[in-house]
């Protein structure tokens, strides 16, 4: 069936090819062009002349490197140990510790930024118990520590999932060889055990390198701008569309989140990383004596109270009256969500609107896509699946200025107004960003259907067409389920697009209403109470995914 294509197939991955260069490919290019050209139109590197020629866009450059490096070793030192501890030792929770590593990626870093200036600032809980106990202060939210902390504890469980399953499959007869042979300790998780799973670590120490140095709204709730994604959006909004050293940070922000991932392929390209057997046996893994148990749990305890205390914050923020100069707030009200309640309702359907939208049009062209690839001999579908998964490493304030320049003079049909000024620009801004989780999911749930099921469909009359709605499309459920509500709770949080793409209040959505509150501090109350609510709606969001999937896959069990 591989090897043949209908013209209507051709028709859909045209189409999809369409949508991609329109929405993807085409702002981006926009964005790079207008970098390089003069005003007659021409090529021209005068552009980035005049960028290094400016010291707040060097130091913005270094600033960005440096932050996004610090992160990733920061990131290292949180996630290797604890992923190392929970799958090669035995002691209790290892499930539990793994399941509350991973919340932090439940709330978007910018969320819980201004809650964390509360309990580490220079007058947070933190250091005025600090201040009273030793006469210390620790400036871990100062300028730029303050980004590599709170990034730091939000992007961790990018390498803790991905070293996890590397470690997992390892094949523990290599460590008992090298242990026979006097290894131990360090030296047998340096000479041997990190090695083989450092494509785990190499895939999730990239993706913190990208979210980091692309990040957009953290940095502007910290009052940091001295940093690439922040100078690009101040220079769109203050100067004008039209100034080119905002294009120019673009083509810095896209050519190293683009390198990156290019770069982790290529160090681990012509390595040998493969062992004989499946690792992970929970029957071999080590026990910890008293003492090690002991320090262990307390490491991971104080590890993870620091991971979960963005969400304390924030809970606290949103309940507190006044919170000032004191290490907890002096009064508590519940008139911050009652505020949200009564002014915000608007930007809570948008969110809704526009994250539902968004991954509902992920999984139609994630599951087109993955038909096309997998089950079709189309000339050039695997072109759809590259173009796709680009989107992985495009930064979000590129795409929004892309999109504010390529889409400003397009008006949508039957009088409904301009594009950038509707809600469509929001759903099909997500949707693009977002496709390439869906896609991984629809991937791996249709190689998960044997062909010869569809045959067999088509053997007893039905038309490819139905049989792909009647088969197809119900045995793949779970993996669709699975990236509509990634795509949904990814969409929800997200800050770069949102800020850049907001036209009028009445068409945000929650992440720009939770950013728009903390630039006060009468409207942090009600902006964490907005935030406390969007943990909620994308906490919810996971559970029911899992709730959906597990079911799904019990269905499917007992036919």
């Amino acid at each position: 069936m591989s090897a043949r294509f209908t013209w209507a197939q051709a028709a859909v991955a045209l189409a999809i090819a369409a949508f991609l260069f329109a929405f993807l490919i085409w702002p981006v290019m926009t964005v790079i062009w207008v970098a390089f050209a003069d005003r007659a139109g021409g090529l021209t590197l005068s552009h980035f002349g005049a960028f290094f020629q400016i010291t707040l866009m060097r130091e913005s450059f270094a600033n960005s490197l440096y932050v996004a490096g610090m992160t990733v070793i920061v990131t290292s030192l949180i996630a290797v140990p604890l992923s190392y501890f929970t799958v090669r030792f035995r002691f209790r929770g290892a499930a539990l510790i793994q399941t509350l590593g991973v919340l932090p990626l439940i709330m978007p870093a910018f969320v819980g930024a201004s809650a964390m200036q509360l309990l580490f600032g220079r007058s947070g809980s933190v250091n005025l118990l600090l201040m009273d106990a030793f006469g210390i202060s620790i400036p871990i939210m100062e300028g730029l520590n303050g980004v590599i902390f709170v990034e730091s504890l939000h992007y961790f469980p990018f390498i803790l999932l991905n070293l996890s399953v590397a470690l997992a499959n390892i094949d523990t007869s290599m460590e008992e060889a090298a242990q026979n042979l006097g290894a131990s300790g360090w030296r047998l998780f340096r000479r041997v055990v990190f090695p083989l799973a450092l494509p785990g670590y190499i895939a999730g120490a990239s993706l913190v390198f990208i979210k980091v140095f692309d990040d957009l709204g953290t940095p502007l709730v910290l009052n940091v701008t001295n940093m690439l994604a922040p100078q690009a959006y101040l220079r769109v909004t203050s100067i004008g569309i039209e100034d080119p050293i905002g294009y120019v940070i673009c083509v810095f922000l896209v050519v190293f989140s683009v390198a990156a991932m290019a770069g982790s392929a290529w160090f681990l390209k012509g390595r040998d990383f493969a062992t004989l057997q499946r690792g992970g046996a929970a029957g071999l893994r080590r026990r910890l004596s008293p003492w090690q148990a002991a320090l262990a749990y307390g490491w991971i305890a104080l590890l993870l109270l620091l991971v979960l205390s963005p969400h304390l914050g924030l809970l606290l923020l949103s309940l507190s009256r006044v919170w000032s100069y004191s290490v907890l707030p002096d009064a508590y009200t519940l008139e911050n969500y009652a505020t949200v309640f009564r002014d915000a309702t608007g930007m809570m359907v948008n969110t809704l609107l526009y994250c539902g939208g968004a991954a509902l049009l992920d999984v139609i062209i994630g599951t087109a896509i993955a038909y096309l690839v997998l089950r079709t001999g189309v000339p050039g579908r695997q072109w759809l699946d590259h173009m796709a998964t680009v989107a992985l490493a495009m930064p979000g304030v590129v795409l929004g200025i892309g999109y504010l320049r390529s889409f400003r003079d397009v008006d949508l049909p039957l009088g409904m107004g301009p594009l950038t000024g509707s809600a469509l620009i929001f759903i099909l801004a997500y949707a693009i960003r977002r496709l390439p989780y869906a896609l991984r999911s629809c991937n791996a749930a249709l190689a998960q259907v044997h062909l010869s099921l569809e045959e067999a469909a088509q053997n007893l009359g039905a038309s490819r067409g139905r049989t792909i709605v009647r088969v197809v499309v119900p045995m793949m459920m779970g993996g669709i389920l699975a990236g509509f509500v990634t795509s949904f709770i990814t969409a929800a949080g997200e800050i770069s697009e949102t800020i850049l793409l907001t036209s009028r209040e009445s068409l945000a959505p929650m992440s720009y209403g939770i950013y728009l509150y903390m630039q006060s501090i009468a409207g942090r109350g009600p902006g964490a109470a907005l935030g406390v609510l969007a943990v909620v709606l994308v906490g919810l969001g996971t559970y029911l995914s899992h709730r959906l999937v597990a079911s799904r896959q019990a269905s499917l069990e007992r036919r």
